[in-house]
């Protein structure tokens, strides 16, 4: 494994922010910025041999820091949404940054992914990393408690990419930590001919503000039936505005499962997704625009806690207490 670590510009702040970069030996890359732990690139061979890219990024400093899309960032306190920006906990009332309309998502207005991490590249027998530490103050837009953060992302020489979540808080808090990084396993049009399965026998029916009803539905004969790989494009029309909803894993709580499976039959590509988490955030691109990261040009793939979690008893809790560890694994295997 190759590993270097580069100056790559300057966060609004004024911090310096790095570039890391992990490669097989078979060709294989990784690279992420400082910023907002931010996945840059993740190269991977295919059928043929030829290492190409996997998943939408940006080109520079200026428009990472610009990154509504959230292009494989690191997001938290809490991913995803919590509605109303608002949740009780031990009897009181938080009020939480809006940033999403009425809502809240992924962490508020300077969430995760707008924090210069500190990063230290190291190696582990056929792998290479990079170990992120970071600390959320109390009181971080509206969470409660000092948050105290270390992630991990590792490449192997099996074309494993993982990631690796760890925090600790002095204070009750949410905390649902994912990558947003946005697949495209052809590298480059839409993923709509994609083919796609999920290990997820419910889903969390949404609001159109795309928050949780509370309801747990099957996903047998709905158009989020995913059992057999099937196109992503092929339901999606009955789907109002594509797909962006939390799927329910069919696995034992806390333990490494797997949750999808997404294949590219022209280039060859297979990615298969196994998580700690009993969520996966499927989306699929509806509101990117333009050439380069078309609409439905990537899929996310966000394993999690469910969305509105703090909010809704009866889906597992969220929350976080002193004396605990919040421990989340995810793991993608490549193959072609």
């Amino acid at each position: 494994m190759k590993t270097t670590e580069t100056r790559y510009g300057t966060a609004p702040d004024g911090s310096a922010v790095k570039l890391y970069t992990l490669s097989t030996s078979a060709g294989a890359r990784m690279s992420a910025i400082s910023y907002g732990a931010t996945l840059t690139a993740v190269e991977m061979p295919d059928r043929a041999g030829k290492v190409g890219s996997v998943m939408l990024s940006h080109h520079s400093m200026e428009e990472y820091a610009k990154n509504t899309e959230f292009f494989g960032a690191f997001v938290g306190r809490f991913a995803n949404r919590i509605s109303g920006g608002r949740f009780t906990l031990d009897g009181r009332e938080y009020t939480l940054a809006r940033n999403d309309g009425a809502n809240h998502i992924h962490g508020g207005l300077r969430g995760f992914d707008k924090i210069v991490w500190s990063g230290r590249l190291f190696k582990k027998g056929d792998a290479a990393g990079i170990r992120w530490t970071g600390t959320s103050a109390d009181g971080d837009e509206g969470y409660p408690g000092r948050l105290k953060v270390t992630m991990e992302y590792l490449l192997t020489e099996r074309n494993e990419l993982s990631f690796e979540y760890w925090a600790e808080t002095n204070q009750p808090t949410p905390v649902n930590l994912t990558n947003h990084s946005y697949w495209n396993l052809a590298g480059a049009g839409t993923i709509l001919d994609q083919d796609i399965s999920f290990n997820c026998p419910f889903y969390l029916p949404s609001t159109s503000e795309l928050i949780p009803t509370g309801e747990v539905l099957k996903t047998a004969g709905t158009p989020f039936d995913f059992s057999s790989a099937k196109r992503i494009g092929r339901d999606i029309a009955s789907v109002p505005g594509g797909y962006d909803h939390c799927l329910v894993i069919g696995k034992t709580a806390g333990t490494l499962g797997l949750a999808c499976t997404a294949h590219d039959p022209v280039s060859g590509r297979t990615m298969r997704v196994s998580t700690t988490k009993p969520g996966i955030q499927f989306y699929t691109g509806n509101f990117l625009t333009g050439d380069e990261h078309p609409r439905h040009g990537g899929f996310c793939l966000e394993t999690q806690h469910f969305p509105d979690a703090p909010n809704r008893g009866h889906f597992p809790s969220s929350i976080l207490r002193p004396g605990e560890v919040y421990h989340h694994r995810t793991v993608h295997e490549f193959s072609a």
